[in-house]
């Protein structure tokens, strides 16, 4: 962000700092788990992730501070497909996320 750039007008986050971020928030889970989760698919669990967040990053940039709304937003739309996927309980994973992102 420049000096004097307001935050409402911050440049959208690159590629990169995407698949960074979005693989960062799913090791944390995967730690407040307590549970193996096999690296290809903790992998596949993070494509999903990074297309979801590329679809919607308008949305989410525009929300970036609100962590509650993000963390909402992951529970809605990406839990049950990582729940399905990890072979975890929803409920289970949706908590491990909250408690790893701070929503």
């Amino acid at each position: 962000m420049k000096i004097g750039q307001p935050k409402h007008e911050a440049p959208l986050p690159t590629a990169r700092a995407i698949r960074r971020a979005c693989q960062t928030e799913l090791y944390r889970t995967v730690k407040r788990l307590k549970q193996y989760v096999p690296a290809e698919l903790v992998k596949q669990a993070e494509e999903l992730y990074v297309r979801r967040v590329v679809g919607n990053l308008l949305w989410i940039a525009e929300n970036r501070s609100d962590r509650k709304k993000l963390a909402d937003w992951w529970e809605a739309e990406l839990s049950e497909e990582i729940a399905k996927l990890w072979n975890v309980d929803r409920a289970r994973l949706a908590a491990a996320f909250r408690d790893a992102f701070g929503g």
